[in-house]
């Protein structure tokens, strides 16, 4: 697994986290925005109405309301991101990393109007009578690219498993471990047969289902956040200020938290945001060309809403949660996972300045650091190591403390073990101890401090269960529609079983695994995405502009 998430960071190191990804994904955004005049300003308040029905018409064909259509996108992109993801953001970039998410979502907003109205344009009608849109759809009939909506099919498949379905049973099964000692077996056992009875109805029951769960989870969220940003309203202005002060400087070092430089935090910030409202992704055009609409443009102005309720509203709301409680600078025992745990040369503590100078750059991945990683063998005595003040353990990005090795999960070990490059290598053995945790667990930690106390966690594998859950559900239809597109009909009941057994497997995969492999598919839809979007700009400003001159600029003004 160790080998696997490597060789999935590598690649990604050429896509997500490379340099030049987020400059693309915030450009293409701020493009439109400047384009088409900032329509997730001007066009706000009209995408409210279009929401209500206010401008339904009876004849308009498709399987779902627009209700229905934003409730199904919303489900898929409220999930992890907004629990498990804000954590992540802010335990690899710190505070500043939830300045780059909202400017993520507020340029998203654009980029999701746009790709939405183009999906819908050119969306079909299947042979079983249903919808099916997307991107893939604009890119074959308008721009005549089969070979690109190949692969944004293919893409897109994949990302159905390593966006909505692995991430999503991975952190319910860890929330539900944690908080009620649930083995993540029986987790993803119970629900993958849920999500099975759920996906063979298709696009109706999907919307069905998710249009009941999205609010309720949203309301219980809601009330959750406010339990604790209230309980600790002292914090709140610090913790704004911390946003703001460190976007343009990268994190600083508090507590724990050994710092971010700005290029870490953009990235994170950015990446997290697009994980959250997958504005780009091209994933939620899928679910809103299912609606019934007869003109693109006001579905497109449907999904104006998406970034602003997710990422803006959920995501801030879980930033101020983990930030004013202060949990994410504090240490908690915990099981060490393999790939967050890192033995290298030397002592070092994050008490001394100096120290936390160099472990700063080590972490950041400065060229010039001094600190080496170990490799050879550790005498354990007693469950602890004989490190005689040459190496230090590092997990989860934080100097670990109080650490131990159990072997059988409850005897301590004795012997040696063998570390090659800061790894250790051998399988059998468990290492616990204290230090920052991430993901869910953060979350899930933040929520005990506020007026629930420590029945506030139970709030996180609650939501995290509706959350994650119908995300999954939605990712099943996106996958299927790509299913379609690529082998038709007949593809789609295979590629449900799979996602299924998928889904079942995640729910005991190591977590940093899968959040990697959710990285890499995430832009491997996304690039081609956006260059099709680039590539049908002119005709976009042309739809707008139809769209406007046949509803009246006197009811654009109401």
């Amino acid at each position: 697994m160790e080998a696997l998430n490597n060789f999935l960071l590598w690649i990604d190191g050429f896509l997500g986290s490379a340099a030049y990804f987020p400059f693309l994904l915030l450009g293409v955004g701020l493009f439109f925005s400047l384009y088409l005049g900032f329509p997730q300003v001007r066009y706000f308040r009209h995408a409210w109405r279009v929401l209500a029905g206010k401008f339904d018409k009876k004849d308009s064909q498709g399987d779902t309301s627009h209700f229905q259509a934003l409730s199904t996108a919303l489900s898929g992109t409220v999930g992890t991101g907004n629990i498990g993801g804000v954590a992540l953001a802010i335990f690899l970039g710190g505070p500043a990393a939830i300045f780059w998410m909202w400017m993520t979502a507020f340029l998203g907003m654009t980029t999701k109007f746009v790709e939405v109205t183009l999906s819908h344009k050119y969306r079909v009608k299947t042979e079983d009578g249903t919808m099916a849109g997307g991107p893939m759809y604009y890119m074959d009939r308008r721009l005549n690219m089969k070979w690109l909506a190949v692969i944004f099919a293919i893409a897109t498949i994949v990302s159905s498993f390593g966006t909505g379905n692995m991430p999503q049973i991975n952190n319910i099964a860890q929330s539900m471990e944690q908080t009620f000692s649930i083995d993540p077996v029986w987790t993803g056992a119970v629900l993958s047969i849920l999500l099975a009875m759920v996906i063979i109805g298709g696009i109706k029951r999907i919307a069905a289902v998710t249009s009941k769960i999205v609010p309720i989870m949203g309301i219980v969220y809601v009330i959750g956040s406010l339990s604790v940003i209230l309980f600790n309203i002292d914090n709140i202005g610090s913790s704004f200020a911390s946003i703001f002060s460190d976007a343009f400087t990268g994190s600083a070092a508090a507590g724990g938290f050994l710092g971010a430089s700005f290029a870490y935090a953009f990235n994170r910030g950015v990446n997290r945001g697009l994980f959250s409202n997958e504005a780009g992704q091209g994933s939620a055009p899928i679910a809103h060309a299912s609606a019934k609409a007869k003109d693109p443009v006001a579905e497109g102005l449907v999904s104006i809403l998406e970034p602003f309720l997710d990422t803006i509203l959920i995501c801030t709301l879980t930033g101020l949660v983990i930030l004013s409680s202060g949990v994410w600078t504090e240490k908690f025992e915990n099981n060490f996972a393999r790939s967050d745990l890192d033995f290298v040369v030397g002592e070092y503590n994050d008490v001394d300045k100096e120290d936390r100078q160099e472990l700063y750059r080590y972490l950041n991945d400065y060229d010039d650091t001094e600190i080496k990683r170990y490799s050879g063998t550790l005498n354990v005595v007693d469950g602890k190591a004989q490190t005689n003040g040459e190496i230090t353990i590092l997990h989860a990005r934080s100097v670990a403390e109080d650490v131990r090795f159990i072997i059988a999960g409850e005897d301590a070990y004795n012997g040696q073990v063998k570390i090659e490059n800061g790894n250790l290598i051998k399988e059998d053995i468990e290492v616990v101890g204290k230090s920052l945790v991430h993901s869910a667990a953060l979350t899930s930690l933040a929520f005990a401090n506020g007026y629930f106390g420590d029945y506030g966690q139970y709030i996180i594998p609650i939501t995290l269960l509706m959350f994650a859950f119908s995300t999954a559900i939605a990712w099943s239809y996106y996958g299927d529609r790509a299913v379609v597109y690529l082998v038709g009909q007949k593809g789609v009941m295979p590629y449900r079983i799979l996602y299924v057994a998928g889904f079942f497997w995640a729910s005991f995969a190591d977590t940093t695994l899968v959040w990697t492999a959710s990285a890499v598919a995430i832009v491997l839809m996304t690039l081609p995405n956006l260059l099709g979007m680039i590539l049908l700009h002119r005709e976009m400003k042309s739809t707008v502009k139809s769209y406007w001159k046949d509803f009246g600029d006197a009811d654009k003004k109401k």
